[in-house]
């Protein structure tokens, strides 16, 4: 690419902060490891404040800038009282503005509640995409030709991108990345960022880390740092019932009272997310995945992954 690929960040009123801090910083770094991204801002009024009260000062106004075929445009997340407002729906300009842009060859990209500036364009008509976990139901029911994804990170179809929540919006944005410049250059900047589990689109966004620690039974919870921490290691029931310090039977009967899934449903999951994020390493086959991550082989990982996914896409369809 001769001429700087333009990633060109709309920053709406009541804009959330870290939707739109978190891809910037991606393509900074990127342009800063020598990727052509030229970074470019702009709003349809002239004076942002966000959703937390913070000035964001005088901001370019949108028709100022010229984006071309290949360029990126992100449209952060802002508050939903806003959105529901008869002052975003007046903004009919600039919704034409970004809906012209996406026929010219931009690829548009939208974070968390971004989602319904795309969808008020007609963009979404049509196309599958996902928003923030609390916004999905809303997002499908005010725009019913839409294809809303529960559970998905981020969602591509037809040069559109659509992201959960915040950090989402970092995870798509590397994912943008390792399609324009490859898995080691976008593994690279998540070294830079920091970004300890870089995520798929293939990932929950509910975590496995969390959902199931909704309790207070210390021992419980002390095993399942335990198991977090030790997935590789084959063990028995009567290891774990030492590590929570309960008879086998207890262990049993307690973690699924707590939990509501079992000793085994659990690690399985904890693997199965493990496996998700070592994917993305480009210098790891399927069999050093699944050794790393506790399984038999490649073979018994691949079978569990697929069961897996065929029960998420499930969810998915019945959703719609």
């Amino acid at each position: 690419m001769s001429l700087a690929q333009q990633v060109i960040f709309v920053i709406p009123p009541y804009v959330h902060v870290l939707d739109l801090s978190g891809p910037v910083q991606v393509f900074y770094e990127a342009a800063d490891y020598g990727a052509p991204y030229q970074l470019r801002y702009c709003s349809f009024q002239n004076q942002v404040m966000s959703s937390s009260g913070l000035p964001m000062g005088s901001v370019q106004y949108f028709t100022e800038l010229q984006p071309q075929r290949g360029d990126l445009i992100f449209i952060p997340g802002m508050d939903m009282h806003y959105i529901r407002s008869e002052a975003f729906r007046a903004q009919q300009d600039f919704l034409d503005w970004l809906f012209a842009q996406h026929h010219k060859g931009v690829v548009i990209c939208s974070v968390c509640t971004g989602a319904f500036i795309l969808a008020q364009t007609g963009l979404l008509n049509g196309r599958k995409c996902t928003t923030h976990w609390k916004r999905v139901e809303e997002l499908q029911k005010t725009y019913p030709q839409i294809l809303a994804q529960h559970d998905r990170l981020f969602v591509s179809d037809g040069g559109v991108y659509t992201s959960a929540g915040i950090t989402a919006g970092i995870d798509m944005a590397l994912a943008i990345l390792e399609e324009q410049h490859g898995p080691l250059f976008a593994s690279k900047i998540a070294r830079e960022l920091v970004v300890y589990l870089r995520r798929g689109p293939e990932h929950s966004q509910k975590s496995v880390y969390l959902d199931y620690r909704n309790h207070m039974n210390v021992a419980v919870h002390q095993l399942q740092d335990w198991l977090i921490a030790n997935l590789k290691t084959r063990f028995t029931l009567d290891v774990l019932a030492e590590v929570a310090g309960m008879s086998t039977r207890n262990l049993t009967r307690t973690f699924r009272k707590e939990t509501g899934i079992s000793i085994h449903e659990y690690t399985t999951l904890l693997r199965l997310e493990l496996a998700r994020t070592l994917k993305h390493n480009p210098g790891m086959t399927m069999e050093a995945i699944a050794e790393k991550c506790g399984f038999q082989d490649a073979r018994q990982l691949r079978r569990i992954w697929q069961k897996d996914e065929l029960k998420i896409n499930t969810r998915s369809f019945i959703s719609t």
